[in-house]
């Protein structure tokens, strides 16, 4: 049976690098599968005026952490296993995470840091004094901390290791791991056989994670990472795992919970509402 042609937004380096590498080298097509990577939308610049998520809308253009207007939902887990922390500059005077109480700390709103960043810092800081900032860039965010237009920014690779190149320190750092999401077309079929590619992509990362850092310099146009050598970049950092794992239920519901208490999805939903449950038990 033939398959459907695949269309995605490009991912970037840090949580999509599988998806790259199985293009790259042809595994897709090993699959049988036509895959097109769509240019990314864009994203927003450094506003500490904006303080409140709810107003910003995410990188998709979507208001909400629930919102999509083409009837997408979860799938599995993704391969990648992302690193992230929050910086502050070589001469700021915050060296523990109690200290950010009250100090801007710059996030991309509605994206993987902005909720790390909420996780890592509400067992330090009270809840009310846990002050984000809008920022979509990782470029804006990282320069806006150096130059002291906010106390602290989140990063992740490679803006991780360009902090720690630059003398920076990590307050805090912790890992996530994202889902898919897809429309309403995607078939079990379709997303098995995007699975197998995917899961030999990561098998080749973890058996040479030295020879695909070069990807994290290439597709960066800010200078701060052109001057990254592959020697900078912490392996330990760069973790893959199996793609297109179920979302355990529990683990689901008790994330949607938590996103409830912070204004960042609606109450009220199922978990059929967040998650394809006809794809996922046939994967």
């Amino acid at each position: 049976m033939a398959l459907p042609k695949i269309k995605m937004e490009r991912p970037s380096v840090y949580n999509g690098l599988d998806w790259l590498i199985a293009l790259d080298e042809g595994l897709f097509a090993q699959e049988g599968l036509e895959v097109e990577l769509i240019a990314h939308g864009g994203e927003r610049e450094t506003n500490v005026e904006v303080s409140d998520w709810n107003l910003v809308p995410s990188n998709r253009g979507h208001a909400d952490a629930q919102d999509t207007a083409v009837g997408c939902r979860q799938l599995g887990r993704r391969a990648s296993i992302v690193g992230g922390a929050v910086a502050v500059a070589p001469d700021s005077d915050i060296y523990t995470p109690q200290q950010l109480a009250n100090r801007t700390i710059a996030v991309p709103f509605h994206a993987g840091t902005h909720y790390l960043t909420l996780q890592l810092l509400e067992g330090f800081v009270p809840r009310e004094m846990i002050k984000l900032v809008s920022s979509g860039r990782p470029s804006e965010r990282y320069r806006a901390m150096m130059n002291g237009t906010v106390d602290a920014c989140s990063v992740r690779e490679p803006w991780i290791t360009v902090a720690e190149k630059n003398g920076c320190r990590l307050i805090v750092q912790g890992f996530y791991n994202g889902t898919d999401t897809a429309t309403a077309e995607i078939s079990a079929e379709a997303y098995a056989a995007i699975n197998r590619a995917l899961a030999e992509a990561v098998r080749r990362i973890n058996a040479n994670k030295r020879k695909y850092l070069h990807y994290f310099i290439e597709t960066e146009n800010a200078a701060e990472v052109k001057a990254l050598s592959l020697d900078d970049f912490n392996l330990n950092r760069i973790i893959f795992g199996e793609p297109g794992k179920p979302i355990p239920e529990e683990q689901l519901m008790r994330t949607y919970q938590w996103m409830v208490s912070w204004n960042l999805i609606d109450a009220g939903h199922e978990v059929q509402d967040l998650v394809n449950t006809d794809v996922m038990p046939r994967v």
